[in-house]
């Protein structure tokens, strides 16, 4: 498919690659960083915030060493795994999801921790603000309850007669504030929520047979590990019952998916690497504000609309960034 999308840009800096000779870092220094992740092994974010990495002069193998642990979805081995790293005097904590982050914080109060991308890491506890994060914990902010009302605004437009949505989430304190923060929103605009919150089993087959009976008409799909890692089963589910899906992020819309809109996840892994380089030429997290993504993209497929009888607003599809056809 053909794919333009506009320049990405992340606290309002465009997100292109540096020569690495540019930030090249003092001969003889090897930094280490943790890796804790949730999901059970390296993806397209990992992969972007190693580019991020390589972009700013660390090159592994030469002037750094990444020890990755992986939880597979499993939140309660990220104890363990936080306290692994912490045992191997790695010079900073990178945590992508709010659960790793939420791990590293209690693993540890002196070494630096990095977090791409958590749902609310506020209202998670993570940091005291966005301005002023305290502590030694930094990053970016994917701020998903503040995507709730937005997520509904498209279904609005999307399906105009529609009043009963579901959520679709991970067991957890993001996914349980998205679901707060959607339900406030709905009860202002005239919608009937029914959240779906998967376990780490997934259950995703029950969860759709269960929409089925409570006669959802659109579905909306958060961006956690579990949903990521199941994205091309809930693309076919949506379609073998005929629901609309909204997902919200754009890395999950897959080969089928209906409509994305969120921030980019690569972009925001990749920025998360100018984090650790501050960090390690001596910022302290602290001093640090945690940023957000100030460019959302928005992708519509406009097959799956005509396979499910949808007719695509105009206005929205000249917002979109990339319409698939």
């Amino acid at each position: 498919m053909n794919m333009q999308r506009r320049p990405l840009m992340v606290g309002g800096i465009v997100l292109l690659a540096a020569p690495p000779a540019l930030f090249a870092q003092a001969p003889g220094k090897v930094w280490r960083i943790g890796y804790l992740g949730l999901s059970a092994g390296p993806n397209e974010t990992t992969e972007a915030f190693r580019e991020g990495l390589r972009s700013l002069g660390y090159v592994e193998g030469r002037n750094l060493l990444i020890d990755y642990r992986w939880a597979a979805g499993k939140n309660e081995r990220l104890p363990e795994l936080a306290a692994e790293l912490v045992r191997l005097k790695v010079d900073l904590i990178v945590a992508g999801a709010t659960s790793p982050v939420a791990a590293a914080k209690l693993a540890t109060s002196s070494i630096p921790i990095v977090m791409p991308a958590p749902g609310d890491p506020v209202g998670s506890g993570l940091v005291a603000s966005l301005a002023r994060p305290g502590g030694n914990v930094t990053g970016m902010s994917m701020q998903s309850t503040e995507l709730a009302g937005k997520h509904l605004q498209l279904v609005r437009e999307l399906v105009p007669k529609a009043t009963r949505v579901a959520v679709l989430t991970q067991t957890g304190v993001a996914g349980n504030l998205y679901v707060a923060q959607v339900k406030e929103s709905a009860g202002k605009m005239g919608f009937v929520v029914m959240p779906h919150v998967l376990g780490q089993g997934g259950e995703l087959e029950a969860a759709f047979a269960a929409m089925q009976r409570e006669r959802v008409q659109v579905l909306m799909v958060t961006r956690n590990t579990l949903n990521f890692g199941n994205r091309e089963r809930i693309v076919a589910l949506a379609a073998q019952y005929r629901l609309p899906a909204i997902f919200g992020s754009c890395d999950m819309i897959g080969s089928g998916g209906l409509m994305c809109y969120g921030p980019s996840l690569a972009a925001m892994y990749r920025y998360a690497a100018i984090y650790v380089d501050r960090i390690f030429k001596g910022a302290k997290p602290s001093d640090l504000p945690v940023e957000q993504s100030t460019t959302y993209e928005m992708v519509i497929n406009a097959k799956t609309a005509l396979a499910l009888d949808i007719a695509i607003p105009q206005p929205l599809l000249l917002r979109a960034d990339e319409v698939i056809r």
